[in-house]
């Protein structure tokens, strides 16, 4: 593979309009390719504003005894699909025209759509209100506490967002930035309609990654995992951020094959606090010591108005039959996971371009 970026210029109309529009786009570019491929549709349940039915769709592009495989994954925060149909549509464009070569010995395992109703619907988290990125925890045991959040929870719902903002500003005078943060953020188990919501169970997502990391034997490879993200972090740049243990052959490998770009949540090195139940450690446990997980994160907006957003998400869904203010609402949230904005879009291109070409190398090298 050349170790220069390619060359194809970006056509931001890979950014689709819904959910049904993107899976179709994507399945166009699927059967573009010449290569091997092999289409695995998992449906979910539920279905989407239109009547219709909803999948993760993944695709394996590749020898299917490869050693080594870059797998790509979208939408693991339903409305973040957008970006990430975007992405794979791009890089299935640059494979299909040979400007992305996949060595003899690497596969690409691409998963759309992670959280399809969350997709469909313009929301973060599925049809259960769980966050997918919350989930990943051992339901046979007692679950993750997040008292900060248990405390906050009565300020969360208030009405009044200068009310909310002030409790807020508040929090952060006596405790810190990072605590407010987490409380709000790090994840809870005790209250379905509000944020961050791990469940009860394993979603829809974690079952879909348990049964690929099955079917394709994928503990034993090698892995290059990008999960792409938007909505928290500088406009418009896609940080890396790892959520390995700073001192772990994970970390060991993000930074050679990422370089100092590299974040940490738990060093205090990234945009992000560090979490519970991320997905990443359904990925970690398969891992080996030439492997990593990173989030490409695309920043757009403050992380205030990711969580006024949020917020004002679950308060209008927690009211039944209020489809005219769910709609209203989904503009606000796609403008702050999807901006219609070109440069953005041109710089999500750019930097997922960039990442995805690291990983290749890296993994060539591991």
């Amino acid at each position: 593979m050349s170790s220069s970026l390619p060359v194809a210029a970006f056509d931001t109309d890979v950014f689709p309009i819904s959910y049904a529009v993107g899976r179709q786009r994507w399945q166009a570019a699927l059967a573009q390719l010449s290569c091997f491929k092999k289409h695995m549709p998992y449906r979910c349940a539920g279905a989407g504003p239109e009547g219709e039915e909803l999948f993760t769709d993944t695709v394996w592009l590749g020898s299917e005894e490869a050693s080594k495989v870059v797998v790509l994954i979208g939408g693991t925060h339903g409305i973040e699909g957008f970006a990430g149909t975007a992405v794979e549509i791009d890089h299935l464009r640059l494979i299909a025209a040979e400007h992305i070569c996949i060595p003899a010995d690497t596969a690409v395992l691409m998963i759309h759509a992670l959280t399809p109703w969350g997709y469909a619907w313009q929301r973060r988290c599925d049809a259960d209100g769980v966050d997918l990125n919350r989930n990943v925890v051992d339901f046979s045991k007692p679950l993750p506490r997040n008292p900060g959040y248990e405390s906050l929870r009565p300020i969360l719902f208030l009405a009044d967002a200068g009310q909310r903002q002030a409790a807020f500003a508040d929090w952060e005078r006596k405790y810190g930035r990072e605590s407010l943060e987490s409380a709000i953020s790090a994840g809870q188990y005790v209250d379905a309609s509000g944020p961050f919501y791990g469940g009860q169970a394993p979603a829809h997502g974690r079952r879909v990654v348990e049964d690929l990391i099955d079917k394709y034997d994928l503990q034993q490879r090698d892995l290059a995992v990008i999960d792409l993200h938007t909505g928290l972090g500088s406009y418009g740049y896609g940080e890396i951020i790892c959520d390995h243990e700073p001192d772990s052959f994970g970390t060991s490998v993000a930074r050679r094959w990422y370089g100092d770009s590299v974040a940490l949540p738990a060093l205090g090195t990234s945009s992000s606090v560090p979490k519970i139940g991320l997905l990443d450690y359904a990925w970690h446990a398969v891992m080996n010591e030439r492997s990593c997980y990173i989030t490409l994160e695309f920043g757009t907006f403050k992380t205030d108005q990711l969580f006024e957003v949020l917020l004002l998400d679950h308060q209008v869904w927690a009211q039944p039959d209020n489809q005219r203010a769910r709609l209203e609402h989904s503009r606000h949230m796609r403008h702050h996971f999807c901006p219609d904005d070109q440069a953005w879009k041109e710089m999500t291109l750019f930097r997922a371009r960039q990442v995805f070409s690291q990983a290749l190398r890296g993994l060539s090298v591991s």
